[in-house]
């Protein structure tokens, strides 16, 4: 049985709403959690600290050795709730692509994973990121791409060409 579905896209790709509506269609209850749990978590002298996490004017997202100290705990948090039964999804943004991905693998160890690619075409997240009003114009098409390099999914999705819903039925449907 799956534990932990991790879902794994740019900004404004679609990922939180594909969780919410996990929770909605999968039998079981089912945590969200994800990186901008983690962020909100913090500080806010972490959000202006080179050893935190930056965010450019450009959109581009910096991140530094405070915050790779948070987010290793934060990642063996989230391995130690599934271990301890949760079933829980994970809303990320690998911006380190395949050394992101390595970095959960470790943690998450036993547990069965369902690894979701979450794509989307950088001019409609671009799109929504504007609608949001909460983003950094900029961070969504500059994380569009990036974020998939060198990964590896059980499956992926398309929020561009499927609405959240959908895309979760499909994820749902490889939950075992």
């Amino acid at each position: 049985m799956t534990d932990v579905i991790v879902l794994n896209g740019g900004s404004s790709s679609g990922k939180s709403g594909i969780a919410r509506c996990l929770q909605a269609v999968l039998p079981d209850p089912w945590l969200a959690l994800g990186t901008d749990t983690l962020v909100d978590a913090m500080p806010a002298s972490m959000q202006a600290s080179d050893a935190g996490i930056e965010f450019a004017p450009d959109g581009q997202v910096t991140v530094g050795p405070e915050f790779r100290t948070l987010e290793a705990a934060w990642i063996e948090g989230v391995a130690a709730m599934a271990r301890a039964g949760a079933r829980v999804i994970v809303d990320e943004v690998f911006l380190g692509g395949a050394d992101s991905q390595k970095r959960w693998q470790q943690a998450l160890g036993e547990l069965r994973v369902l690894w979701v690619g979450v794509r989307c075409d950088s001019a409609v997240a671009a799109g929504r990121e504007v609608a949001r009003g909460d983003r950094v114009v900029g961070m969504a098409a500059s994380q569009a791409d990036v974020v998939h390099r060198g990964m590896v999914y059980d499956l992926e999705v398309d929020t561009a060409h499927a609405e959240s819903m959908e895309c979760a039925r499909i994820i749902a449907a490889h939950v075992s």
